[in-house]
């Protein structure tokens, strides 16, 4: 393999990582009209602002009833501050994947997830590159992928990716266009947000989710895309899951989310810099 070739495949396992593990905590990504995606030079499309971004033309402002019962949740869920969190996704012939773990959003998203590959495009590159699973650790202006050995034996003996979001903000192309804000906003209730803005919510009815009373909700979403949101909420008005589902040029793009233990206690740590590798440095290092 030449230093070019190994410089490149650094820098698309790189951007691959960031594509799970943005995804892994804000939604399904959207997609430009021009179908665009994670691409060597950096992510495109599917990283830019996802789903749970509240688009910036939205119907006029929910009232009545459910406007009141939609607020109550997105406030309940906001003060928890915490929660355990278990989400699929599956982005048309990308990418899919599961993730677990626990994150936290009272001064700014924390938390750890681990983030298992499952299938597309991007899955099938990481695992012939032996990963097959990573951990990612989210804090306030950054957050780091655990990658596997090979890796590390291309970029020095390194294990980890640093992603600062204002690096990620000046992507080519626009892609990074409002990722900061995007990844410290990121909370359950962002869904709930996405409800308020549509204009047809309705309720639902109430259903058992995982052996816990809930009502469902549901509402369409415009924007680059249409996209169905639907929420179930318990009696204390916390989110118990979460469906969100759109379009994109490489198929379907569909997360489920569920919720419990609000409020747990939540920490992640910055990995030693020395095993730490910048991606704004990878990316750098691609052109030289």
């Amino acid at each position: 393999m030449t230093g070019t070739t190994a410089r490149r495949t650094v820098v698309s396992i790189a951007v691959s990582a960031a594509l799970a593990c943005s995804t892994a905590c804000t939604g399904p990504g959207g997609s430009d009209d021009s179908g665009a995606t994670t691409g060597a030079s950096g992510p495109t499309g599917s990283t830019a602002p996802s789903a749970s971004a509240v688009p910036s033309s939205s119907p006029p402002a929910l009232t009545g009833a459910s406007a009141d019962a939609l607020r109550a949740v997105e406030r309940a869920t906001g003060r928890a501050g915490s929660a355990r969190v278990e989400s699929t996704t599956v982005m048309g012939r990308e990418l899919s994947l599961e993730a677990a773990g626990a994150l936290g959003w009272d001064d700014g998203l924390t938390g750890t997830l681990t983030i298992t590959y499952t299938g597309g495009t991007t899955a099938e590159t990481m695992r012939r590159l032996g990963t097959t699973a990573m951990e990612a650790r989210y804090l306030p202006d950054a957050y780091y992928a655990r990658m596997g050995d090979e890796f590390a034996e291309r970029v020095g003996g390194r294990h980890w990716i640093k992603y600062v979001y204002e690096d990620l903000e000046d992507l080519g192309g626009g892609a990074g266009a409002g990722f900061a804000d995007q990844m410290r906003n990121t909370t359950p209730n962002q869904a709930v947000k996405l409800l308020l803005s549509a204009g047809d919510v309705r309720r639902v009815g109430a259903e058992t989710t995982r052996g816990r009373r809930t009502t469902h909700w549901s509402g369409t979403v415009g924007g680059a895309t249409e996209q169905t949101v639907d929420i179930w909420v318990d009696d204390r008005n916390l989110l118990v899951k979460k469906v969100e589902r759109g379009r994109t040029k490489t198929g379907e793009l569909t997360q489920t989310a569920y919720y419990s233990d609000y409020g747990v206690p939540v920490s992640a740590a910055r990995p030693p810099a020395e095993d730490t590798a910048d991606f704004k440095e990878l990316l750098a290092s691609q052109g030289s």
